[in-house]
């Protein structure tokens, strides 16, 4: 099953994007068979693929979070045009996330089996 989590929040302010990856990393290590998982993070969530993020202790870190989903075998791809509106599509991404482009999305959304916003 090919399953697609868009995610538009910035990684804090909300919980949109902590419950998006809660979700995402269940997915993985409940159905390790048979599961592609794509996560493409649009609008203010491309600032959650930007490295060496600071939380206090005892808070969700997002970084951490997609590090897991990607060392996973998640796929996690960022708006281009969403990240150079943000001034950070120059800027170094956590490993294994990449740069990407509404075609890809639209590819990805054809493809998928779920696709879930948040």
């Amino acid at each position: 099953m090919k399953i697609l989590i868009i995610i538009n929040d910035a990684p804090y302010g909300t919980e949109k994007a902590y419950n998006a990856l809660r979700m995402a990393m269940t997915l993985l290590k409940e159905n390790t068979e048979n599961l592609e998982l794509r996560l493409f993070l649009m609008a203010d969530a491309v600032t959650s693929a930007l490295p060496n993020q600071s939380t206090p202790q005892g808070y969700y870190n997002i970084e951490r979070m997609l590090k897991y989903v990607i060392g996973h075998g998640g796929l996690v791809k960022a708006c281009g045009s969403c990240a150079e509106a943000r001034g950070i599509k120059s800027l170094p991404l956590i490993e294994g996330v990449e740069v990407s482009t509404m075609s890809q999305l639209c590819q990805w959304t054809v493809e998928a089996d779920k696709v879930l916003t948040f």
